[in-house]
């Protein structure tokens, strides 16, 4: 009998280590360029964590929320607070597992050049046709600057486009302001100008970040792979911080982010990565992450984005892993 347990009790053990995640799957963006592709390209997340990592690539935040939701994606790099916050308002069950950068200036609309349409001028964008990533940062920052212009947006001809197409509409003239953010910006700005800059938007309350996110249920049956992830990823951004490894960092990050060094170099000099200690801290997941969302979301229910709103989205917030990174 007691060989018979002990078999049952190692049966059971070969069972549960089976169970544990052998492969995970992580979204990020192209043309979006972070310190974590460094590590991603040297293989540190695959050697800390003990797992092999599929990368897969997206142009949304919306289509990475469908990917956790589908369960082929399990964590999301730089997802925008924005289509979290749309996500979990309908119900999904997902969390904010660490901030992954913050970018007012690389997250924007703009308007063709030919309309010679500025801020002391936004009021002529009544009739015209946007290209807007609906559920993104930048259809809250559209959002909030059309109301901030007194722009009806019931006057405006709104298209849903990911940012590539924006960009592409934008240069063929079939739209009259396209919104987006990294490259497909960046491209826009080659054919138009923006209505405020980061600064402007900020005095106005549009704070632009993304997020490290993933299903709250493999999440919590992952919670020691989550916090190495996140290890990795804060190890990344503290060696960015040192300009002396930039040189060394650069060309790695610009391949894999699939961009040449000097609109790399352009694009990460607007963002700014938390440490650790800042993320936990009282102006991010301490809770000023926690009623920003909510403050999204309000916005997103008052222009007929979404049906409802949560009460909170304190419990779409888990700090657990990234408090135990910290430690390690």
């Amino acid at each position: 009998m007691k060989k018979m347990l002990l078999s049952a009790v190692a049966a059971s053990a070969m069972l549960a280590g089976a169970a544990q995640a052998e492969t995970i799957t992580v979204g990020y963006f192209l043309e979006w360029p972070m310190p974590f592709e460094y590590a991603k390209a040297e293989g540190m997340y695959d050697e800390a964590m003990g797992v092999d990592i599929n990368w897969v690539s997206f142009d949304t935040g919306t289509a990475m929320s469908a990917a956790m939701a589908s369960g082929d994606v399990h964590l999301s790099v730089s997802q925008g607070v924005p289509p979290f916050v749309v996500a979990t308002s309908a119900g999904q069950d997902l969390q904010v597992l660490d901030v992954a950068v913050s970018y007012a200036d690389n997250d924007n609309c703009v308007v063709a050049e030919a309309l010679e349409i500025d801020k002391d001028s936004a009021g002529e964008l009544a009739g015209k046709k946007v290209a807007v990533p609906l559920g993104t940062a930048a259809h809250y920052g559209f959002l909030k600057q059309m109301d901030h212009f007194g722009v009806a947006l019931d006057s405006l001809e709104i298209v849903d486009m990911a940012p590539p197409d924006g960009a592409a509409a934008l240069a063929q003239g079939s739209v009259d302001m396209a919104c987006g953010w990294g490259g497909s910006l960046r491209r826009m700005k080659e054919h138009g100008n923006v209505l405020l800059t980061g600064a402007e938007k900020e005095d106005l309350g549009i704070l632009v970040f993304d997020v490290t996110s993933g299903p709250a249920g493999w999440v919590a049956e992952n919670s020691d792979l989550v916090a190495k992830f996140l290890k990795v990823t804060a190890d990344a951004n503290a060696m960015w911080a040192d300009e002396a490894n930039h040189a060394k960092m650069l060309p790695v990050i610009a391949k894999d982010a699939g961009m040449d060094e000097a609109a790399t170099a352009e694009t990460m000099a607007t963002f700014v990565f938390p440490t650790v200690e800042d993320q936990l801290g009282a102006k991010w997941l301490g809770g000023g992450a926690q009623d920003f969302m909510k403050g999204v979301a309000d916005v997103f229910v008052n222009a007929g984005s979404i049906d409802a709103a949560l009460d909170s989205y304190a419990e779409n917030v888990n700090t657990g892993p990234l408090s135990a990174a910290n430690g390690m």
